[in-house]
């Protein structure tokens, strides 16, 4: 998949895709799959900040404040408009600081940060 980015004009999407398989390669993979709480693969709108697991629309609803948002492409759903994009920048920022930088207290690199902003303002999909 790396391979595939240097092949293309920058692309937000497959980037937080990118993110989310170094998070897997690393041991610490979400499961984006099945709702945490209900089992079902259906509706999933949110991502547990702890478990890294997908919650439904409807199990989300008491812990709003507490879950973040899971982008409809990374569900399968729908393309990737600026703000899922950022999204997925926010999503996976969580897990890369929660489980690669912090506990290796390295903080990201400014390109990174700039890399992500473009990326998040000029999607066009």
């Amino acid at each position: 998949m790396a391979l595939n980015l240097l092949d293309h004009a920058p692309d937000g999407a497959a980037l937080a895709r990118f993110e989310l398989a170094i998070l897997d390669d690393l041991g610490y993979g979400l499961d984006l799959t099945t709702c945490a709480v209900t089992g079902t693969s259906g509706d999933l709108t949110h991502v547990s900040p702890k478990s890294g697991r997908a919650v439904s629309r409807a199990a989300a609803q008491p812990y709003l404040d507490r879950l973040l948002p899971l982008p409809s492409f990374l569900a399968g759903r729908g393309n990737a408009a600026p703000s899922d994009i950022a999204a997925a920048f926010r999503l996976t920022g969580h897990f890369l600081q929660d489980h690669v930088w912090g506990p290796r207290e390295l903080t990201p690199s400014p390109t990174h940060d700039i890399l992500i902003g473009t990326l998040s303002r000029d999607h066009d999909n």
